[in-house]
């Protein structure tokens, strides 16, 4: 099954891809990789989870968001490479938390986007990681996902 119909068999949809919002661009490509900006929770322009964990939101939602933040990685990526198809591996992914003072759970919520990138590609989206708590996020996001992907 092909990445693009994993998601449709997971009911799931890609957001129309998020526009770069200040002096950079969405992805750039490098031979064949395709380094990802930073994505937040918004979807279709509609933000989705603000605040803190551990204060506004729990780890469960914060996972909620990390998947958001993933799936608009996605619609960067196929914006970028014309489909899921042409990518051969998630390489790296680097997930920030907007979390309260002492928070040590970053791995469980960037779990949210790392479980989505397996479930689409398989063991071709298993990947390298790191998973940082930050007090405070762009637009007062919960969560923000960087990703490098390998592609066609």
């Amino acid at each position: 099954m092909n990445p693009e119909a994993r998601l449709a068999a997971l009911g799931l949809t890609l957001p129309t891809p998020p526009a770069a919002a200040g002096s950079y661009v969405p992805t750039v490509r490098t031979g064949n990789l395709l380094y990802c900006a930073g994505t937040i929770a918004v979807f279709n322009g509609q933000q989705t989870h603000v605040g803190q964990v551990g204060k506004e939101q729990t780890i469960e939602t914060a996972k909620q968001a990390a998947e958001i933040c993933a799936l608009n990685t996605l619609a960067n990526i196929k914006a970028a490479v014309g489909s899921l198809e042409n990518v051969t591996r998630i390489v790296f992914v680097s997930g920030y938390v907007n979390a309260v003072d002492g928070f040590a759970d970053s791995p469980a919520v960037i779990n949210g986007a790392s479980d989505l990138f397996v479930k689409i590609f398989g063991d071709l989206g298993k990947h390298a990681r790191a998973a940082v708590a930050v007090n405070g996020l762009p637009r007062g996001t919960t969560v923000e996902v960087q990703v490098v992907a390998e592609v066609r």
